[in-house]
């Protein structure tokens, strides 16, 4: 349990290695890594409201909110009215926001092409089906 362990740390330290030499790359110091977490997620969902940005990240509206607000006043992010419901907004990726999350998705690519260099094309094949399997939510 103590490999494993150390291993999941020093992985850990690794992407955020990465994703810090990125950001310093890009010029987006004022961000923290939670804050790009957020952007990486309503990427991924596509435009969510706030309650299924909370649901995603298992955290609450209030929590959410408050980092959100960050990313608004910093330009990362804007809010959109929903055309079906005039109370509730979705939020959108600014110009800003979409090039921190490429940048983002670099330091994840750069992660795999460095397990890709050091693992047989099977040993990645078996890691990626470990990984879906541990991070299945279903």
């Amino acid at each position: 349990m103590d490999t494993l362990t150390y291993a999941i740390a020093k992985l850990s330290r690794e992407i955020g290695h990465l994703e810090e030499a990125a950001k310093d790359q890009f010029d987006f110091k004022e961000l923290t890594l939670t804050q790009m977490n957020y952007l990486e997620t309503i990427n991924h969902l596509g435009n969510p409201n706030l309650t299924e940005l909370a649901a995603e990240l298992h955290l609450t509206k209030p929590t959410v909110k408050v980092t959100i607000d960050k990313l608004v006043e910093k330009d990362f992010l804007c809010r959109v009215k929903s055309d079906a419901d005039r109370r509730s907004a979705h939020l959108h990726l600014t110009v800003k926001g979409k090039l921190i999350n490429h940048m983002h998705d670099f330091a994840h690519k750069q992660m795999a092409e460095m397990i890709m260099q050091k693992l047989s094309e099977d040993e990645v094949s078996q890691l990626q089906r470990i990984l879906e399997k541990v991070f299945n939510r279903s």
